[in-house]
């Protein structure tokens, strides 16, 4: 007993002592590409912070057209401006995108197909972890509603664009914590069972499994940088 305890308190020193070991194992690196992008247009969704913020602002600096596909329009617009002012590329725009919500998801691709003639880089970043159990406006799990299915109608609906303006890119960022996703057909909607922990790494799966299905029916191959599967189009 005096041994758990003694290693539940020591517990956190190691962690702290780890912790740079185990964000360079976890890491994939730098990216050290000098390649810049004018002329390029870019979607990325849940661009207003986290990963989504960082990816829309080096796009940006490369000199891409990039899109900022918000749920929350007056934080984008703020993030917008920041990187406009970072980077000197004012061709940074916001448009709104709820991934919980197939109209909205139906109404930012007809708004972005009739205002661009192409599209060379999609980015479906954006994402939600570890919530309590809701629905998405379509009756969906909001993990594999918004992470998997709201990212999947997306690229279908762009998908022609993006051929179009080969060679392109679509990146679909998932997580190491597929590796404990199931698909369990028989309760998709979390309705039987339901873990927020495991319903994230469900959604993550079913991101990979996109990716590989997607890559195969276009006959492009899937690369993988880390966590992040990215299939490209050549004409």
């Amino acid at each position: 007993m005096v041994g758990v305890l003694l290693l539940l308190l020591l517990l956190p020193f190691f962690l702290y002592i780890a912790a740079p070991k185990i964000r360079k194992m976890l890491s994939s690196g730098v990216c050290t590409s000098t390649v810049q992008l004018p002329g390029k247009v870019a979607v990325v969704t849940g661009a207003n912070t986290g990963i989504g913020k960082e990816t829309a602002k080096e796009l940006a600096q490369r000199g891409a057209r990039v899109y900022l596909a918000c749920r929350d329009i007056q934080k984008g617009e703020l993030v917008a401006r920041e990187i406009q002012t970072m980077t000197g590329n004012q061709q940074v725009l916001v448009r709104e995108l709820d991934l919980a919500d197939t109209k909205s998801i139906r109404a930012f691709a007809k708004d972005f197909l009739a205002e661009e003639k192409h599209l060379h880089i999609l980015i479906n970043n954006a994402g939600v972890m570890m919530c309590p159990y809701s629905k998405t406006a379509d009756g969906f799990e909001m993990h594999m509603g918004v992470n998997h299915l709201g990212h999947f109608l997306l690229t279908h609906l762009l998908l022609e664009k993006l051929k179009e303006s080969a060679p392109s890119r679509v990146v679909n960022v998932s997580s190491l914590a597929h590796h404990l996703g199931r698909i369990h057909f028989h309760n998709l909607q979390g309705e039987k069972f339901y873990n927020a922990g495991l319903a994230y790494c469900h959604s993550k799966l079913a991101n990979i499994l996109f990716t590989q299905e997607l890559a195969r029916r276009l006959k492009v191959t899937a690369v993988w940088h880390g966590s992040l599967p990215r299939l490209g189009m050549r004409q």
